[in-house]
């Protein structure tokens, strides 16, 4: 079951990609990377987390993927063939900003 869920975790976190990058329109100059994808062990919820550069955009980002869910959640039921199609949420990943602040204290060191 573990590698099955892998599996669908890849494949939701390419297929969100694709979907971002052809069929939103986010502003010029921010960037939104699909950085993991996290889906319950019953396929019902998937929790996507995505970064993004500039990081003050993050909150801008959010809202855009958010205003978009119903969308996005409508083409990637059309590309899973999966059941059930897991409901997905979108979260800010903050393990690159959490790394930075690590390595600045290491430095201080």
């Amino acid at each position: 079951m573990k590698i099955r869920i892998e599996k669908i975790n890849e494949i939701i976190k390419q297929y969100v990609g694709d979907i971002i990058l052809k069929e939103l329109s986010i502003k010029e100059g921010v960037f939104v990377t699909i950085t993991r994808v996290d889906t319950s062990s019953d396929l019902r919820y998937a929790k996507v987390f995505v970064s993004v550069f500039p990081d003050k955009e993050a909150d801008y980002a959010l809202k855009t993927l958010g205003k978009e869910l119903f969308q996005i959640q409508n083409l990637l039921n059309k590309k899973l063939r999966t059941r059930p199609l897991p409901k997905i949420s979108f979260q800010f990943d903050t393990t690159e900003m959490e790394a930075d602040k690590i390595e600045k204290l290491l430095k201080e060191i």
